[in-house]
């Protein structure tokens, strides 16, 4: 067995079969999929893999540094194949995950550094607001109760 049989620096855990398709899979997507998601595509791949071998794995490929675990905000931890910093956008209404289209801020931790006594080896940050699917679903609904509003009104004077 060779070093690259192992899993980055962590003697502890090969990757096996099953935990390089489960890499493969969430670093296909920019989706930061659930657990459940995984194992939905893991599975076209490796019919007989159980939903709790995806749940371990993930758990070690997070353990390890080869993916990031994000959550759970919502009732679902989510999962993102990329490992560096990087920040976060969640919709409030779908919970929705995506990456957000700026660099991070390291002036966030040297200010931090400044102010308190912690060895900051990083940060995350996520914005919440509603993604543009929701916003329109958003305004569609806000107009229909504006038309019922003003229908009363009218039928009512």
């Amino acid at each position: 067995m060779n070093s690259e049989d192992f899993l980055g620096s962590n003697q502890k855990y090969r990757m096996t079969n099953q935990r390089q398709v489960i890499l493969e899979e969430i670093r296909k997507v920019n989706t930061h999929p659930t657990a459940d998601e995984v194992y939905e595509t893991v599975r076209k791949r490796l019919p007989r893999i159980s939903l709790g071998t995806v749940y371990r794995n993930l758990e070690i490929l997070s353990t390890c540094g080869l993916i990031q675990k994000i959550g759970p905000v919502s009732s679902q931890m989510r999962f993102d194949g990329i490992t560096k910093n990087h920040y976060h956008l969640r919709c409030i209404y779908c919970g929705k995950v995506e990456d957000a289209p700026i660099e991070t801020v390291d002036k966030l931790e040297n200010a931090i550094r400044e102010k308190s006594d912690y060895s900051i080896i990083g940060h995350k940050l996520e914005f919440i607001g509603i993604c543009p699917k929701c916003g329109e679903k958003e305004n569609i609904f806000q107009e229909k109760v504006k038309e019922i509003v003003i229908r009363e009104v009218k039928e009512n004077v």
